[in-house]
């Protein structure tokens, strides 16, 4: 009797072992062909090969599987465990999702500071969710158009936006629209748009640089990407599932200094595909930057009145 309850406790034994392993859904917000998500998809490999037995990544798709702005409620809704996102895509969960592009504190000083712990909080309050890591930074935007200027002046351009930069946009007189990335080919090849606001890298991964003449220096803002969770799904897995999770999102972010080559040679590659380069002068470039961050602070605070000067004390230096 003792031998036969042995056999059978050994042979359940794989099956509860098996039983442990958790399989968590992840969505992109971006193009599936765009190095982002090329970039993430690697890491998920990463994390599924190591993580046998405890934890899974199985990645569904991009904005075919659900569509970009939609992701931010899909993971607060549960419908998603994961998504691969900017905060700009998910204002329509929350306000303060933007304000990440107004960091100049790394993510490492965040975590530091009490940056992290912070955004957590909010994060967890306002949305049901849980910021695991951003792994993209270091990237300011920047505004690319098909018709030259000489001044921050964008009276009669229409401009392709997301909410990072609608207001700023705004303040230099442009008739400004919302579009998912996937549709700004089209919008610049039929002329519907004279420009966008995007990151001095990614135009290759969409063929932008097809369609665009000039990218006006300086950049502003610094570009946020990051892997947000389901907070009731997080709270809910074993705990050697969560803390591989954490360890392996943290190795992620701290490859964040990547980009800093790699937007060097996405502004070489753009030279060389015909992008001219619109400076203005030192004190009006000065200017231009200053402005993107008054007005970004004052939009923050505005939208947030409860966090917004929290965030700021440490995200601004």
């Amino acid at each position: 009797m003792k031998k036969t309850l042995l056999l059978a406790a050994l042979a359940l034994a794989p099956v509860a072992t098996q039983a442990q392993e958790v399989t968590l859904r992840v969505v992109s917000a971006f193009p599936e062909n765009q190095f982002y998500v090329k970039r993430t998809i690697e890491w998920i490999e990463k994390v599924n090969k190591e993580g046998k037995g405890v934890l899974q990544l199985n990645f569904i798709g991009g904005p075919k599987a659900i569509p970009t702005f939609e992701v931010g409620k899909s993971v607060q809704s549960g419908v998603v465990d994961i998504g691969f996102s900017t905060g700009a895509f998910y204002t329509n969960v929350m306000p303060e999702a933007d304000i990440l592009k107004l960091a100049e504190t790394s993510a490492a000083e965040q975590r530091k500071n009490g940056g992290y712990d912070l955004i957590n909080k909010i994060w967890a309050e306002k949305a049901n969710m849980r910021y695991l890591a951003k792994v993209v930074e270091f990237t300011p935007f920047h505004l690319y158009l098909n018709k030259k200027i000489d001044k921050p002046d964008l009276t009669g351009l229409k401009i392709r936006i997301t909410p990072v930069y609608r207001e700023f946009f705004q303040s230099m007189n442009a008739q400004v629209m919302t579009t998912a990335p996937g549709e700004v080919y089209t919008a610049l090849e039929r002329g519907v748009i004279d420009g966008y606001g995007w990151p001095i890298h990614a135009l290759f991964d969409l063929n932008w640089q097809e369609k665009t003449k000039y990218r006006v220096d300086p950049g502003f803002y610094n570009a946020e990407v990051g892997l947000v969770m389901n907070l009731d799904k997080y709270k809910g897995l074993p705990a050697k599932a969560r803390e591989y999770l954490d360890r392996e999102a943290l190795a992620y972010e701290r490859q964040n200094d990547f980009w800093k080559t790699y937007n060097q040679e996405e502004a070489q590659r753009q030279a060389k595909a015909g992008i001219e380069v619109i400076k203005f002068d030192a004190a009006t470039s000065k200017a231009f930057v200053e402005k993107s961050k008054e007005i970004g602070w004052a939009t923050a605070i505005k939208a947030s009145p409860q966090y917004g000067e929290a965030l700021k004390k440490v995200l601004a230096k």
